[in-house]
């Protein structure tokens, strides 16, 4: 590939002016070589090195990003600590996931990494950390006095932490068929969401207080049982092919494009409170949010649905709190309502920017608080590995699900047996009075 051929490559993911665009493109150097090659490496050196001279700075930062297959990783990354480490200056390296695929290679990885590279330099990316309303939990728990008393095992009744994507594999299910949809977010996106909800309020708001504290949770899990496991698989329906269509998957392939693990925390805040965890490919709909779901009140008003706390990640950043009211007029129907913050009506003119954009700044300003630390992957990894062998040696049965539905058919039942309660009575954007007082 020319350096021509490269710009046209990038071009086509551009959103920005000409000027802009020709800016970028003069910064961008292109440089061809083998992983394994170690005159490929003096050369991308070289390279560096002479564009740092014409700049003429006495301070050189070197950020070396990597998203690559996880079998050239580590030979990559010990190439540039070789022949491209700039001594006496600044140096850090970014690792996309995968992190291993189960807790023993992740320690394999993670000890060969600290022989080139120091924990300090190292930035583990999870771009879900990155995104806007997950940087907002901390935020919204630790700097708000009501929400931090509503957070705990009086209060809530059971938590929905959900990923969805309307869309399968596409082409690429010989990859995913070897990671499955655990690994691929649950083990990863899903548990840093997981962790920044439940964890204790830090020491400080240091970046590795939080990280102390986000460990300290994840030790606190109680081991994954098998029958808090729902696995599904899609199949071809509404004139969308199914997984095994795919021609890169294999035809007895059991591996699960949807998962819903119910996780438990033994500590004083969250004991018996069951946290449901669901993920999966080729749904009804793109969404990602968190759920919390109240206790029921005892009482002796009518007709009074549960309270909820929803942050949803995306599409669309929000913040709602669902209580119910009184309907106007001169019945004493209550219903329910959101008290809403919605991020594009609320933070007019904000420029909220992608997760990858600052998580780069981030890196930029040695900001680890959104990086994963060693020990994290280590607690997380010890979550998931024992459940990830029973499913592999088909101790947890995989049914089908139809394409563009909500996942398996027994998905009702399951979240049902955790506590879950569907909001009959509450409508969104708005409630129609008329309807709402009919009902009554």
């Amino acid at each position: 590939m020319t350096q021509d051929e490269f710009n046209n490559r990038i071009s086509s993911f551009f959103k920005c002016s000409e000027k802009q665009k020709k800016e970028f493109l003069g910064r961008c150097h292109y440089i061809a070589g083998q992983y394994d090659d170690d005159q490929s490496f003096r050369e991308l050196n070289a390279k560096i090195v002479s564009l740092e001279d014409a700049r003429h700075s006495e301070h050189r930062h070197r950020v070396f990003y990597l998203a690559l297959p996880p079998n050239v990783l580590l030979p990559v990354s010990g190439q540039l600590r070789k022949h491209c480490y700039s001594e006496n200056n600044v140096n850090r390296i970014v690792i996309e996931k995968p992190f291993g695929r189960d807790l023993e290679s992740c320690k394999d990885m993670l000890e060969k990494m600290r022989s080139t590279w120091s924990e300090a330099e190292t930035f583990r990316i999870d771009h879900y950390l990155g995104k806007e309303m997950i940087k907002n939990i901390l935020p919204f728990r630790f700097g708000n006095a009501f929400v931090e008393h509503m957070l705990n095992r009086w209060m809530v009744d059971n938590v929905q932490i959900t990923f969805k994507e309307p869309f399968g594999t596409e082409g690429r299910g010989g990859y995913f068929d070897e990671f499955g949809i655990i690994r691929d977010i649950q083990q990863n996106h899903l548990c840093q969401v997981f962790s920044l909800l439940t964890m204790d309020e830090p020491e400080n708001f240091t970046p590795e207080a939080i990280r102390d504290a986000k460990v300290k949770l994840l030790r606190s899990v109680r081991p994954i049982s098998k029958d808090h496991v729902l696995l599904g698989q899609y199949a071809a329906a509404n004139g969308k092919p199914g997984y095994k269509d795919d021609e890169t998957v294999p035809k007895d392939s059991n591996t699960p494009t949807f998962a819903a693990i119910v996780l438990h925390i033994d500590n004083e805040r969250w004991r018996d409170v069951p946290f449901i965890m669901k993920a999966g490919k080729a749904l009804d709909e793109g969404k990602a949010e968190i759920r919390v779901q109240f206790r029921d009140i005892e009482h002796k008003l009518d007709k009074i649905e549960r309270n909820e706390l929803v942050l949803r990640i995306q599409p669309g950043e929000a913040l709602y709190l669902i209580i119910n009211a009184k309907l106007p007029g001169m019945a004493s129907t209550t219903v329910p309502v959101e008290l809403d913050l919605t991020y594009r009506d609320r933070f007019q003119n904000a420029y909220i920017p992608e997760a990858y954009e600052a998580l780069i700044l981030d890196c930029l300003r040695d900001e680890h608080a959104n990086f994963v630390r060693d020990d994290e992957l280590v607690a997380s990894w010890s979550l998931f590995t024992p459940i990830l062998s029973a499913i592999e040696k088909g101790e947890v049965p995989c049914v089908p699900y139809d394409y563009g539905s909500r996942g398996p058919e027994q998905l009702n039942d399951f979240i049902g047996k955790f506590g879950y309660k569907h909001l009959d009575n509450y409508t969104w954007p708005g409630t129609n009075a008329k309807e709402a007082a009919s009902k009554a």
